[in-house]
């Protein structure tokens, strides 16, 4: 059993960063694909990111290549989601997950646990 919980989320302008963590519970959490996805409301959840239980490689969606990165800090079983240069098609409640596929890292319905969200707003 795996808990999450995120933190960092906040209202920001357009062309601001912030830095999304997800804390694990747990001893194995460097057994797991850790992934970030998005959502607002009416539309599906959405991959953002993804990354290997050793650390790397890492997996982005289009939209935010270049501008997001994710990282993880196995010691302290937190994963975290650097968003730089923040636009308003930003704006979701962002998600972290826990799976065991990095075959499948871009697939929410492959990660086994969830954590309750944060809300990012970015304003133009």
């Amino acid at each position: 059993q795996v808990q999450l919980v995120e933190s960092g989320g906040g209202l920001v302008q357009a062309g601001a960063s912030l830095r999304l963590s997800c804390a694990a519970s747990g001893r194995t959490f460097s057994a797991y694909v850790m992934g970030w996805f998005r959502q607002i409301p009416g539309k599906d959840r959405e991959f953002v990111a993804a990354i290997r239980g050793s650390g790397g490689p890492t997996y982005y969606a289009d939209s935010v290549k270049d501008r997001f990165t994710i990282s993880r800090d196995n010691a302290k079983n937190t994963v975290y989601l650097q968003m730089n240069s923040l636009k308003p098609e930003d704006t979701a409640v962002y998600y972290c997950a826990a799976g065991r596929s990095i075959v499948a890292a871009t697939q929410k319905e492959k990660y086994d646990y969830w954590g309750q969200g944060t809300q990012v707003t970015v304003s133009s």
